[in-house]
C-alpha cells in the first residue's frame, strides 16, 4: 500500500488591484438667479450655463460617467461664479 503523500498546491494570490483613480465630481444642475440652466462642479472649479435643462444634465452626465446620483437637480437658483 503506498502512503498517501499531500501535494502542495500553488494558490495564485489575487492580484492587488490598482490605486483607485480618483472619482469623476460631482455635478449639480440648475438655473442661476437669471433663469439661465447652469451645471457646476460640487467644488466649483468647473461648470457652465446652458441652453436648456437637457442639455446641462448631458454635460454633467459626461463629466461623471453617468452614475446616478452624481448629477441632482438644485432646490433653488444656484449661484455661479464666472472667474
Amino acid at each position: 500500500m503506498n502512503p498517501v503523500t499531500p501535494m502542495s498546491v500553488a494558490l495564485n494570490p489575487i492580484p492587488s488591484l490598482p490605486p483607485a483613480a480618483s472619482a469623476p465630481p460631482s455635478y449639480l444642475v440648475g438655473q442661476d438667479g437669471e433663469g439661465h440652466w447652469v451645471a457646476v462642479e460640487a467644488g466649483g472649479r468647473a461648470g457652465g450655463i446652458f441652453r436648456s435643462r437637457q442639455d446641462a444634465i448631458r454635460y454633467a452626465c459626461l463629466e461623471t460617467g453617468c452614475r446616478p446620483g452624481d448629477v441632482p437637480l438644485a432646490a433653488g437658483p444656484i449661484p455661479l461664479r464666472l472667474s
